[in-house]
Parts: C-alpha cells; sequence; structure tokens
C-alpha cells in the first residue's frame, strides 16, 4: 500500500489534509497515537519523558498510526492545569526531534493553550487538537489563520470540576449543537468544512449514559459533514461497563468499542495501543467489505 504521508517537510492541499482525517474506502479509519508527555496522566503507562515520548511516537507510526497526539497536559478528571511554560518545555522538545527524524511524520498537538499551539505547529505539528472547543478567542483566530486540520472537541465545564454532578437533557443533541455551531463559525469565516474534526468527548463532563449515547451517536454527530474522532481508549466509562478499575485491564474492551466506532462511521481512532488497532481495523475492514 502505498504511503498516505505528505513528503518531508511539505504542507499538505486541503483535498490531501482531508484523506488524512477521514476513513478509506474501505470503512477503515484513521489510527491516532496517544503520546502523553507527563507524569500523571490517568492510563500509567501512557506517561513518557523526552525520551520515552520520542521513541513511543516512531514506534506508532512504524506499527501503521498515520498520526500521534502529542500533549503535556493532563486532563484527566480532577487535573489541574499546568503553565504555558511548563507545557511548551514539554512536548515542544518531542515535536522538533520527531520532525528533525521523520519529517514526513503527522504530528497532532493535544492543547487547550493558544500559545502551545501556535508554537508547536511551528515546531512542525499539522493539526490542532482542543479538548476546551476552541473557547479560547486566540485560538480560534489560529485556527483560521494556518488551515489545518483541528479537532473540535465538547467538554462540560473543566478538567477539574468536569465530572461534578454532569446534566443535560438531551445528550447526544445538545453536544451536537455545540460542536457544529462551532464548526459553522469556522466555515462562515472562511475555514474549509473539510478540515474539521468533532470528538464528543467521552468522559469529558459525562455520566456513563451520556458517554454510552455519544457512542452510538456518530452519524447523527457528523451531519454526513464532519469526521468524527472517538476517543475512548481505557477510559472510564470502559472499566465501568467491564468492572475493571484498573486501566491496564481495559484493552479489550477498548478495542469493542472501536469495533463498533468502525462499524459506525468513525474516522479517526485515537487510542494508546496501536498495534491492536491496526489490527483491529484492518480484519474488520476485509469482513466488511466482501
Amino acid at each position: 500500500m502505498a504511503s498516505s504521508r505528505p513528503s518531508g517537510n511539505h504542507r499538505p492541499s486541503i483535498g490531501e489534509f482531508a484523506s488524512l482525517i477521514r476513513k478509506d474506502d474501505a470503512f477503515g479509519p484513521k489510527i491516532m497515537g496517544i503520546v502523553n508527555v507527563t507524569p500523571d496522566s490517568f492510563y500509567a503507562n501512557s506517561r513518557s519523558d523526552f525520551d520515552q515520548a520520542v521513541k513511543k511516537s516512531l514506534d506508532m507510526w512504524n506499527l501503521g498510526a498515520e498520526w500521534v497526539d502529542v500533549g503535556g497536559e493532563s486532563t484527566r478528571p480532577g487535573s489541574d492545569e499546568v503553565s504555558i511554560d511548563e507545557e511548551l518545555s514539554r512536548v515542544i522538545p518531542v515535536i522538533k526531534e520527531l520532525k528533525k527524524i521523520r519529517p514526513d511524520g503527522l504530528i497532532s498537538i493535544d492543547t487547550k493553550k493558544f500559545e502551545v499551539a501556535k508554537k508547536a505547529i511551528d515546531a512542525g505539528a499539522m493539526m490542532i487538537n482542543d479538548v476546551s472547543g476552541l473557547r479560547n478567542d486566540e485560538m480560534f483566530e489560529l485556527v483560521l489563520s494556518e488551515k489545518l486540520p483541528v479537532c473540535i472537541m465538547h467538554m462540560q465545564n473543566m478538567p477539574s470540576d468536569m465530572q461534578n454532578k454532569p446534566k443535560y437533557d438531551d445528550c447526544l443533541r445538545e453536544v451536537k449543537e455545540i460542536l457544529t455551531n462551532k464548526a459553522n463559525e469556522l466555515i462562515n469565516r472562511g475555514f474549509p468544512e473539510e478540515l474539521i474534526i468533532l470528538d464528543p468527548g467521552i468522559g469529558f463532563g459525562k455520566l456513563k449514559k451520556h458517554n454510552l449515547e455519544l457512542l452510538r451517536g456518530n452519524k447523527f454527530l457528523s451531519s454526513g459533514k464532519f469526521s468524527i474522532l472517538n476517543g475512548v481508549s481505557r477510559k472510564s466509562i470502559i472499566g465501568e461497563l467491564t468492572k475493571n478499575k484498573d486501566a491496564n485491564q481495559r484493552l479489550a474492551g477498548t478495542l469493542a468499542a472501536s469495533a463498533y466506532g468502525q462499524m459506525n462511521e468513525v474516522d479517526i481512532l485515537r487510542v494508546h495501543d496501536v498495534k491492536e488497532h491496526v489490527d483491529l481495523r484492518n480484519v474488520l475492514s476485509a469482513l466488511i467489505n466482501k
């Protein structure tokens, strides 16, 4: 299979970018590997220092991930913000080193801070993954000016308090309205519709019933226009359903949710376990396509 990666430091066209954030013709989603340059992310095995983050990213690409999502601030429930300088010191050296070693590697920056996103793009990142859903005006303007793929995630409140009695009248419709309103704000300012990814924010200000409703609602969320990202890897919802409090024991449950997502039009699977998800994607694609 020919590589879908851009060559060297070339920035892909809008059409090329669109193909890099959508499922393929065999309904196979893109795989995005999670790279946490943090000491406190909820899944202990995902925590990395500089050397570990670089090695992990390279391994993920070699195993078949199209993207690596580099983040320097934990957003687990109850977490507090880190300073801009601290977050920059974690992620920018990793991105620079990765672009030096693998110039064609696709990197997403996982941040809600405009300053971090800007420097990450300057260092070579080609997607902004904003867990705060572009609430920050400067981040919104950066997205407009750069015209790179953007993932708009829904989160009720902030990580420090998002799980304090989350409440919705109609979770799926409310989340869709918030995400599509922000997406339409971008489009109305000239941003390409094809570069917008929506993430319902599983576990971000949601109870089990909300998460299940959102995982079942990919087609509704997409509206036939936007790319959809599934970010459920090893999260507490998997633990609740499988009765596994230990995130180390949640791989099988994660794979089940990812398989359901692939069969229901998810475009990107954001995961800790790349090899297992590449295998899942390839086998399921073969079975779906007679």
